[in-house]
């Protein structure tokens, strides 16, 4: 039994892989970047003690999800545990973007996720057992301008991972969106700090109460009692032209972050 971290190489993802191998789990660490993700794993085995599996791979390509899973299977291993945290933002008007890189952006956050959790899913149901964890992001409860794309992308994960929970509740298996609100990452260099709203969180702290939401039985978990109030209140109640200005307001334009 082993987990799958995607976005491995740094921030939530190296989180995530530092908290479970603390606890003795078996990591397959996948991201774009091998010399990273090949630092990492090499201090997790010195430290930990466990065993780590490295895979690059550019998940933000389309059918790219093959390839992991395709390794995954030729070497026998069996996934407990899928942490869908590969993902990026962008900020700026729409018509103002590269549409090749609202491309990627909506593959790696949407498409790549729902093919790794469907194939999950599947192994996950017939053994009666396993964990599934989605990234989503407070972001995905209402329309934010200048970050159009990045908060539809992440409406669809929790909408989907929601869903999720309720067709694999009944077969043993646990599904749970995770919804950060601004966390301090790598996320900010291609996003811009403009994109932070908010209280910014550590990681240390994200996956720490990511990790005891697992043992609740909801279908999403919010960062935060002010994200909370937010997200479960303030965006239900308030007129949608409102949201639309507030949230326009709050996240200035940013037409020439890096990609």
């Amino acid at each position: 039994m082993a987990t799958l971290i995607t976005g491995a190489s740094s921030g939530i993802g190296a989180e995530f892989a530092c908290q479970l191998a603390a606890r003795g789990d078996d990591l397959i660490l996948v991201a774009r970047r091998s010399e990273k993700l090949d630092e990492l794993a090499a201090a997790l085995r010195e430290h930990h003690g466990v065993g780590v599996i490295t895979i690059q791979a550019d998940l933000a390509r389309e059918g790219a999800a093959s390839e992991p899973w395709a390794d995954i299977a030729a070497r026998g291993l069996t996934i407990d545990t899928l942490i869908n945290n590969a993902g990026f933002g962008t900020s700026g008007d729409v018509a103002d973007d590269d549409p090749s890189r609202l491309e990627r952006e909506v593959q790696l956050n949407c498409g790549t996720l729902t093919a790794l959790a469907t194939h999950a899913a599947a192994d996950m149901k017939r053994r009666g057992a396993g964990t599934i964890i989605n990234l989503a992001s407070i972001g995905g409860f209402q329309p934010v301008p200048h970050m159009a794309v990045y908060a539809a992308t992440k409406a669809y994960v929790l909408s989907f991972t929601e869903a999720l929970w309720a067709e694999l509740r009944p077969y043993g298996v646990r599904v749970l969106a995770v919804c950060p609100g601004p966390t301090r990452t790598e996320f900010f260099d291609t996003a811009g700090e403009n994109a932070a709203v908010g209280r910014v969180r550590s990681v240390e702290s994200l996956v720490a109460g990511a990790l005891r939401a697992l043992r609740g039985s909801e279908p999403s978990w919010v960062q935060g009692l002010d994200n909370k109030l937010v997200t479960r209140g303030v965006v239900r109640v308030v007129p949608k032209r409102l949201v639309l200005a507030v949230g326009g307001r709050a996240v200035r334009p940013v037409t020439d972050g890096p990609d």
